[in-house]
């Protein structure tokens, strides 16, 4: 009686060793990480954009059992679950079919999802797409071509809530950074469409394809994805794949569609400061309180409420529908959840913001060029002092200013579990926590709120201690607050916590170290201060303090830093920086001690 052969001999070794990079690869990833690998230049603002629609959810590989039955003994001899059904593949099948001159009757690929887990143990799957090539069989050229160049190895994001809004945006973005249509298709054995694309050539991964899924019929969108195939891609798909005439058609139709692409990316990044006047401009007219979520109203409706010629008006709702502020269809306009925030009484409200990016710091970034020429912020510049002081003089849009400080208040919510805040909540007798320079108050009454036993000293220029007082007796933690009025060398003394936040990025570094030389002399050897402010990345990788640093540079003659700036600037005011955690909106809090 013969042995069996072990499992692992079922497929050829390279198969076996790309089955386990692919499952590692998989299991390692996050989706905004590498969305930024895959397409260089994907960041900030529109890389969350996209990782908000759509999740990593695999890779692929392409390989050739001997028998189908081998495939699952290999899936096993990986540590993969050998337990997955598999569907026929009907778009790897055809591609296969018209890339080697086959009939694609004859030839039965295999789909086969052995599930793994993510980093947070997210649901994922490895996809295997499997054809069965015998000893000796006729397809074993068609195997040894496609191990040596990779066709349908691939990286997956599956779309979230697909529809035709959401997927025409995010074939829009990956265009726009480089991914070039590459064929797809509908398979009707699972209800799903995918849209292929080859990724530029500075991807920082080895995939040179990535799939969107989206669940659903979207023959409609496909038809449009598959026009949009350079000529030569097209080319090898009818069966002239590997020929110098197919390569050559191909390099040139490639090189003409990254021209063009080149071309669009730069047009949409220079029309960027529209996006920014068609959100303020609706955020002024209150759009979003005269629109409805769940109603339509056309623009002639919404003209009247608003003041607003309808034509006009109209012309400002479609191009905030390809913002997707407000969503359109045949009876009108409707608002989406990021139209929501910019309703001056949503939780959480932006329109402070769009009102600060769309009106002054908008007319100082016209001086931009100024600013990096000279070091002067070109609010300065326009001004001729610089923002504090502007603001101080003017009610209404010092106002403005202090709610749109508020309206990032969203990364202050991890910090009342900070263990130094903890730790001091549960020490004997009252504890005080100081909020230096904190604005209205929102970080310093989530404090409270989260530690009864805590107190709160408030530290802040005359009309913003108005408005905090204001604010904060409205709250449960109003009995709680004190304030003092007073700038940097008014630090009052005998505090527990100290807390910073979003102060030091606006200043240099010789103001940063006559800052934190008050706070030294003021803070006891017992205390504790917290630093909130965003850190530059240590590499490339997308972050919003990138695009803040730019904004400081024009605005405040501020800076923002990695942590081993920070670090210096403590240790000269004799603090030491104890360790950092990470805050939403690409924020840290900073944990910083006397030494």
């Amino acid at each position: 009686m013969s042995t069996p052969a072990p499992a692992a001999t079922c497929l050829a070794p390279d198969d076996v060793r790309r089955l386990r990079a692919t499952a590692a690869f998989v299991r390692e990833q996050e989706t905004s990480l590498l969305l930024s690998r895959v397409l260089p230049g994907l960041d900030g603002p529109e890389l969350r954009a996209v990782a908000d629609r759509c999740r990593f959810s695999h890779a692929a590989l392409l390989v050739f059992p001997a028998d189908r039955p081998g495939t699952r003994s290999a899936l096993a001899a990986c540590g993969l679950p050998d337990d997955t059904g598999s569907r026929p593949s009907v778009v790897v099948r055809d591609r296969l079919a018209a890339r080697h001159g086959l009939d694609a009757a004859d030839l039965d690929v295999r789909i086969l999802r052995p599930a793994v887990r993510g980093p947070d143990g997210e649901h994922r799957t490895v996809e295997v797409f499997a054809l069965a090539v015998p000893p000796a069989s006729p397809l074993s050229a068609l195997a040894v071509h496609e191990r040596e160049h990779g066709h349908e190895a691939h990286l997956a994001f599956d779309v979230d809530r697909p529809d035709a809004l959401v997927l025409r945006g995010l074939r829009a973005s990956l265009a726009r950074h480089g991914a070039v249509a590459d064929g797809g298709g509908y398979n009707p054995h699972e209800d799903g469409t995918v849209f292929y694309f080859a990724t530029p050539a500075g991807t920082k991964t080895e995939y040179r394809r990535m799939e969107l899924y989206a669940s659903g019929d979207h023959r409609d969108l496909l038809a449009e994805h598959l026009a949009e195939r350079p000529s030569g891609h097209r080319a090898a798909e009818d069966g002239r794949d590997g020929t110098a005439t197919a390569e050559a058609d191909a390099g040139a139709a490639v090189g003409a569609a990254s021209d063009a692409l080149a071309a669009e990316t730069l047009l949409r990044l220079l029309t960027g400061a529209w996006t920014t006047q068609a959100l303020a401009t609706c955020a002024e007219l209150r759009l979003p309180e005269a629109l409805r979520p769940d109603t339509p109203r056309t623009a002639r409706q919404l003209a009247t409420e608003v003041g607003a010629r309808p034509d006009a008006l109209e012309t400002l709702l479609r191009y905030l529908a390809m913002l997707d502020v407000v969503t359109e269809d045949r009876d009108g306009f409707r608002l989406t959840p990021a139209g929501l925030l910019l309703r001056e009484d949503a939780a959480g409200s932006m329109r402070p913001l769009a009102l600060m990016y769309g009106g002054p710091f908008y007319r100082s970034f016209a001086h931009l060029a100024h600013a990096v020429r000279t070091g002067e912020p070109g609010f300065e510049h326009l001004h001729g002092e610089n923002h504090f002081d502007h603001f101080a003089r003017d009610p209404a849009l010092a106002a403005t200013f202090d709610r749109s400080m508020a309206a990032g208040a969203r990364m202050f919510d991890p910090v009342p579990a900070h263990p130094v805040l903890a730790a001091a909540a549960a020490g004997p007798g009252p504890r005080t926590v100081v909020d230096v320079a904190g604005g209205t108050g929102e970080l310093l009454e989530r404090v409270l709120a989260a530690h009864p036993a805590l107190r709160g000293v408030l530290l802040e220029r005359p009309h913003v201690v108005a408005a905090a007082r204001d604010r904060l007796a409205a709250t449960e933690v109003g009995a709680r607050c004190s304030y003092r009025v007073g700038d940097f060398a008014d630090v009052p003394g005998a505090g527990d916590v100290y807390l910073l936040s979003r102060v030091l990025h606006d200043w240099d570094d010789e103001r940063c170290r006559e800052i934190l030389a008050h706070l030294a002399d003021a803070m006891p050897a017992h205390a504790d201060l917290l630093v909130v402010e965003r850190l530059l990345p240590d590499d490339a990788a997308p972050s919003l303090a990138t695009a803040w640093d730019l904004h400081m540079l024009c605005n405040t003659g501020g800076r923002e830093r990695r942590a081993g700036a920070y670090a210096a600037l403590f240790d000269t005011a004799g603090l030491v920086l104890v360790g950092h955690r990470p805050l939403p909106l690409d924020a840290h809090v900073l944990h910083v001690r006397k030494r």
